[in-house]
C-alpha cells in the first residue's frame, strides 16, 4: 500500500481576497450617465435634445456650421459666468439652451419667438448678424 501524502490546501487570508477590492471600487464609482454627461460638458459641443431636433426640423430653421461654432462659443463664455439656462436670438431663430448640460432645449423661429414670454432664463446670447 501506498503512503499518502497529505498537502494543506492554502488561501489567502479573508481580508485581501483579490476580487473584493474591485467591488468595493465599482459601488464608489460614478453612474455611467454622469460620465456621459462630463464627457458632453468638455467636448464643448452643443447637444440638440430630441424636441429641439424635431422643432428645427418642423420650422426649417437653418443654421450654419460656422453659426453654431460661434453659439458653442458664447453659450461656453456664458456657462463661465455663471449662466444656467439662456435664451440664444439669431437673425431667424431664436434657441433655448441649457448651458450647464450643453443642450439645446428647443428651437423657434423669431417671428413665433416674438410673441412669446421666456421664463427660468439667466442669460440672452444675441447673434443677430
Amino acid at each position: 500500500m501506498e503512503k499518502s501524502i497529505f498537502r494543506p490546501i492554502v488561501s489567502p487570508p479573508a481580508g485581501t481576497h483579490p476580487y473584493k477590492g474591485i467591488k468595493a471600487q465599482q459601488q464608489t464609482s460614478k453612474p455611467f450617465s454622469v460620465h456621459l454627461q462630463t464627457a458632453i460638458q468638455q467636448s464643448g459641443h452643443l447637444a440638440l435634445s430630441k424636441h429641439a431636433k424635431e422643432r428645427i426640423i418642423e420650422r426649417k430653421i437653418e443654421i450654419s456650421d460656422e453659426k453654431w461654432t460661434q453659439i458653442e462659443e458664447k453659450v461656453s463664455k456664458a456657462k463661465k459666468m455663471g449662466v444656467n439656462e439662456s435664451l440664444v436670438l439669431l437673425k431667424g431663430a431664436a434657441l433655448i439652451v441649457s448651458a450647464k448640460n450643453n443642450m439645446v432645449i428647443t428651437a423657434m423661429d423669431r417671428e413665433e419667438a416674438s410673441s412669446q414670454i421666456f421664463t427660468n432664463i439667466n442669460g440672452t446670447i444675441l447673434l443677430d448678424s
